[in-house]
């Protein structure tokens, strides 16, 4: 079993891989990953799941987004700062389309406290609002 900080320090790698791709589309996610495999050292636990996550958020990409929009009222995902829309992004994929589906309190937990971290002052607000009607949808 994973340990609850090996997923953690895995969504933010996921979410720095997503952040990259951004600015860089071409960029395939086994690369960015590898980038970063290259510059910084950690446990092969942490790049397994971070690899799981980047993959199943490409092989999900418009459903992921699709669940987003329908949940997000009064904004489309353009306008959405793209910290906050990586997270929520890694959220939705785990909540409905990871093998081993993680429980919606800890997804959108995971995903609020990584917002505090990466995101504006609003950001937590924000993610947590839109993942919250997901989760709720999701019950």
């Amino acid at each position: 079993m994973k340990s609850p900080t090996s997923r953690r320090q895995s969504r933010e790698l996921a979410l720095q891989v997503l952040f990259q791709q951004e600015f860089s589309p071409q960029l395939d996610f086994r690369t960015g990953l590898e980038t970063f495999r290259a510059n910084f050292a950690a446990p092969v636990e942490v790049w397994q799941y971070a690899e799981t996550l980047l993959s199943g958020i490409h092989s999900h990409h418009a459903a992921i987004d699709q669940l987003l929009q329908s949940h997000a009222s009064n904004w489309s995902l353009p306008r959405m700062a793209l910290v906050d829309l990586s997270l929520m992004r890694i959220a939705i994929f785990e909540m409905n389309f990871a093998a081993e589906a993680i429980p919606p309190a800890i997804a959108i937990n995971e995903a609020v406290e990584l917002a505090k971290k990466y995101g504006t002052a609003e950001s937590a607000k924000f993610v947590n609002g839109i993942l919250d009607q997901a989760g709720r949808s999701k019950a």
